[in-house]
C-alpha cells in the first residue's frame, strides 16, 4: 500500500483478523501481515510469551511463511526445529519464542500471495482439519477485503477527470459503476474500507454533477435508499433491484417510496432526477 492511510487500515484489517482468530484457534499463538514491498511485515501477534516475533519480515521462499507464500499453500512444520524442507532463516523469532509447531497460511488473492497467518504452539501436537480450519477462514476472510478493496482501487483508477459536460456513453458508465459500488459497499464489513467506497462514490456523484446543478437537499437519504435509487436509474425494475441487492421486491419498494417522499418526487423518475441535480446521485 502506498499511503500512510491505507498502511493504517491494513494494521488494523491484520490485527482483527488475528484477535478474531485467537479466539477461536486451539493454538495458544497467532500472528500475521501483509505482503508490502515484496516481503511479508508481521503487524499484529496474540497470545505470545516473548517480543521475539515483533517487526518479523519474512521474504518469499524464507522460511516456513515464505515457502507457503511461494507455492500459494499452507504450510505445516509439527517439529519446527528440526523441519528439513524449509530455510531456518527466522530461528531467532520462532524458536526465541519457544515454538514448537507452526502452520503457515498464505492469503491469496486472485492468484496472488498477499500475506501469511500463523499458527503457533510451544508443544508438538497432531493439526487436524478441526484445527487448521479456523486459520483457513482468516486468510479467505483477509482476501475477500483485499479482492474488494482492489476492485474499488481499479475503479478509481478508471475514473475519467471532471468535464462541463461528460459524454452519454461515458456518463453510463459512471451510473453503472456508482450502482455496483453501492451494491459492494452493502456487503462489507470492514468500517475502513466502506468509508473509502463512499468517498468515491461522493467522487463520482461530483464528476457527474453539473456546474450549474441545484443546491445540495436538506434531506438524508438512507443508503438503502440511495442503493434503490441508483439501480433505479439505471432502468432496472423493482425485480432487479431485489436481485442485485439481495432484498426483497417488497422492501425495495418500500426504500423507494421513503426515497421518493423525501425528495418530493411523484414517481421514481422523478426522483431519480431531483437527486441528481442535487448532487445525490451522479
Amino acid at each position: 500500500m502506498g499511503s500512510s492511510v491505507e498502511s493504517d487500515a491494513d494494521t488494523r484489517l491484520v490485527s482483527r483478523a488475528v484477535s478474531d482468530l485467537a479466539r477461536q484457534t486451539r493454538f495458544p499463538v497467532v500472528f500475521g501481515g501483509l505482503e508490502r514491498g515484496g516481503a511479508v511485515h508481521v503487524t499484529a501477534i496474540a497470545g505470545t510469551r516473548t517480543r521475539s516475533i515483533e517487526g518479523l519480515v519474512v521474504e518469499a521462499g524464507r522460511g516456513l511463511g515464505g515457502a507457503a507464500m511461494l507455492e500459494k499453500r499452507p504450510r505445516l512444520a509439527l517439529d519446527y526445529r528440526t523441519a528439513r524442507t524449509i530455510t531456518h532463516d527466522y530461528d531467532r523469532a520462532i524458536l526465541g519464542e519457544g515454538i514448537s509447531t507452526l502452520l503457515a497460511v498464505p492469503v491469496v488473492v486472485t492468484g496472488r500471495p498477499r500475506g501469511i497467518v500463523y499458527c503457533g504452539s510451544w508443544t508438538p501436537g497432531p493439526v487436524g482439519d478441526l484445527v487448521s480450519r479456523p486459520a483457513f477462514r482468516a486468510a479467505d476472510m483477509l482476501a475477500t477485503e483485499l479482492r474488494v478493496r482492489d476492485e474499488v482501487d481499479r475503479r478509481v483508477a478508471a475514473l475519467l477527470p471532471a468535464e462541463p459536460a461528460l459524454p452519454a456513453a461515458a456518463q453510463e458508465d459512471l451510473r453503472e459503476s456508482y450502482a455496483e459500488l453501492r451494491s459492494i459497499a452493502a456487503s462489507v464489513g470492514d468500517p475502513d474500507l466502506r468509508e473509502r467506497i463512499a468517498a468515491v462514490e461522493r467522487r463520482l456523484a461530483g464528476i457527474a454533477r453539473p456546474a450549474a446543478a441545484d443546491a445540495p437537499l436538506d434531506v438524508a437519504l438512507s443508503p438503502r435508499e440511495l442503493d434503490v435509487l441508483a439501480c433505479c436509474a439505471l432502468g432496472a425494475t423493482n425485480a432487479e433491484i431485489a436481485a442485485s441487492l439481495s432484498l426483497r421486491e417488497g422492501t425495495v419498494k418500500s426504500y423507494l417510496q421513503a426515497a421518493m417522499a423525501k425528495l418530493d418526487a411523484s414517481t421514481r423518475h422523478a426522483a431519480v432526477a431531483k437527486a441528481r441535480r442535487a448532487g445525490l446521485l451522479p
